[in-house]
């Protein structure tokens, strides 16, 4: 069966395609920052203002990212942020869990003192920026200019995001799974980052237990217990996915769509 060749990246499809491409990550990346909040509606003259583009690409890339699942079309309003269902969070979370235990035991006879000082000061960044209770603004997180890892963090994320997706990357990283670090960052890209952000902001005592138990993950590292790392990452996503599943439930679907 014959098969249509790709378009050339030189030709005008080619060039199309990948203007396409580039819209729809500049709108993810703000979708996924919070800069786009959760039901905002997606008007096409607006976010082609914004990203400097026609209307077309702006259209294309919008089927793009609701074949993802990240926006929807609802009657009379138009392209959407969509919200989430809990179940589709513990469902994601629970893929999550086994992809960053499978991290960790890679990462346990790979890790270095550097990297374990660099775990323990983006950790320290979560305490220092969860003290100050609220989180706002953007901005790198302290100790990550000099990490190996590059992070899917927005610039636009807050400290705390930052700091939270320094800790992960850096074992995805040492991990040294391409395949496997691009999983996990598909599944984190399933829903707004910047939610996470508000579950830590609004819950004091999973705050001081999200912090805790990444001090556990470190430990087990350090010590090259496989078996405890994968256990306790396990343990800290699902925590974690919990966490945000009750957050969508607390909050019904007229806060977003109103």
């Amino acid at each position: 069966m014959d098969t249509a060749p790709l378009p050339d990246a030189d030709s005008p499809a080619g060039k199309g395609k990948a203007l396409v491409d580039d819209t729809a990550a500049a709108i993810r990346a703000r979708i996924l920052s919070g800069e786009i909040p959760i039901g905002a509606q997606l008007r096409q003259v607006e976010l082609a203002e914004l990203l400097g583009v026609s209307r077309t690409p702006v259209r294309e890339a919008l089927r793009q990212l609701q074949a993802g699942g990240l926006i929807e079309v609802l009657p009379n309003r138009g392209a959407v942020v969509r919200v989430p269902a809990p179940w589709e969070v513990r469902e994601a979370y629970e893929i999550r869990a086994e992809l960053e235990g499978l991290a960790c035991v890679r990462a346990v006879h790979a890790v270095t003192p550097d990297v374990l000082r660099e775990l323990r000061e983006a950790n320290e960044t979560v305490r220092a920026v969860s003290s100050g209770v609220r989180d706002g603004g953007g901005g790198a997180a302290p100790g990550a200019g000099s990490s190996p890892a590059t992070t899917n963090t927005s610039p636009n994320a807050s400290p705390s995001t930052s700091a939270n997706d320094c800790f992960h990357t850096l074992i995805h990283t040492v991990a040294g799974n391409r395949r496997l670090a691009r999983a996990i960052k598909d599944v984190n890209e399933a829903f707004p980052r910047n939610v996470s952000a508000l579950v830590l902001q609004d819950n004091p005592r999973h705050r001081e237990d999200n912090i805790r138990e990444h001090e556990r993950i470190v430990e087990a590292l350090a010590a090259e217990d496989a078996e405890r790392a994968r256990s306790e990452m396990k343990a800290h996503v699902i925590s974690a996915g919990e966490q945000l599943a009750r957050w969508y439930e607390q909050r019904s679907a007229t806060v977003f769509r109103g």
